[in-house]
């Protein structure tokens, strides 16, 4: 199965049909669209529930695992956004497809830890879904490293990270981060902090780029200090992105996806010229 998404994302690998996914939609055009595309491109049979009431009979009438469930705001049955409640109060990691939006309503699915929201007033709304489903079903395949002194920040790294279903390990100093690089030779991403005291994020870049390029590993580095000159000097030291701290968190995944794009796309072309 090939995919190449809106944003330039490639998947290349096995069938996605084993994967359960509710629809929570009233709309027979969005359902009829997002089963069609979910189907053509990945062999999926998605559930359709278009009200609250469906909602929870299709998840109660079998013991399989949701895998995933794409669910409006609002149902019949749920005007209040009973739902999605229903949904994350279920573990169910839920992308929202909503035509409804404000700053109060992206504060308030973000608070509720979803792994993505699709606003319906775009051409390319069901296109940027099905892409969105698909980082879903497939981040498992990427292996991150967070490496940062602070406990509380390598615990919210992780978190966010996680929902998004990647796979995780963390490091509290350089030197563990460069054993455990040698161990896993699959990490595909390294985030670290700048300020960090027995190594710090550049000199461990610097170290890290000395036997692994930036086809094999991408590095992002981030910090809370106010001094601009940072990301500059982290990129010169080989890193390939940089954020500052607070994240947001739709950019701070939108970061995470472009640097695991381009090493895919990066791996893709090599591995054509070598055969």
């Amino acid at each position: 199965m090939a995919f190449i998404g809106i944003s330039g994302m490639q998947y290349s690998g096995a069938s996605l049909s084993h994967h359960r996914i509710l629809v929570a939609e009233d709309s027979n055009v969005f359902t009829s669209m997002i089963s069609k595309r979910l189907k053509e491109l990945f062999d999926i049979d998605v559930e359709i529930c278009r009200s609250f009431e469906e909602l929870e009979l299709a998840y109660d009438k079998s013991t399989d695992k949701v895998t995933l469930a794409i669910s409006n705001i609002n149902l019949p049955g749920a005007e209040n956004g009973e739902a999605l409640n229903y949904l994350v109060d279920l573990s169910i990691p839920t992308i929202v497809f909503t035509g409804t939006f404000q700053q109060a309503t992206r504060d308030q699915l973000l608070s509720k830890e979803i792994v993505d929201y699709i606003l319906k007033d775009n051409i390319f709304a069901v296109d940027m879904l099905a892409e969105s489903v698909c980082r879903f079903l497939t981040n498992h395949q990427h292996h991150v490293l967070i490496v940062d002194d602070s406990a509380t920040a390598r615990a919210l790294l992780t978190t966010r990270l996680k929902r998004y279903n990647f796979r995780v390990s963390t490091a509290e100093n350089g030197s563990s981060a460069l054993a455990l690089l040698k161990a896993n030779p699959d990490i595909a991403l390294m985030i670290t902090d700048y300020n960090m005291p027995d190594i710090d994020g550049f000199e461990l870049t610097r170290r890290i780029r000395g036997t692994v390029g930036s086809h094999q590993l991408r590095i992002i580095g981030v910090s809370s200090s106010t001094d601009r000159l940072l990301s500059a000097r982290f990129l010169k030291a080989g890193g390939n992105d940089f954020i500052m701290r607070p994240f947001i968190d739709e950019e701070f995944y939108c970061r995470v996806n472009q640097n695991l794009d381009t090493l895919t796309q990066i791996r893709t072309a090599r591995q054509r010229q070598q055969a």
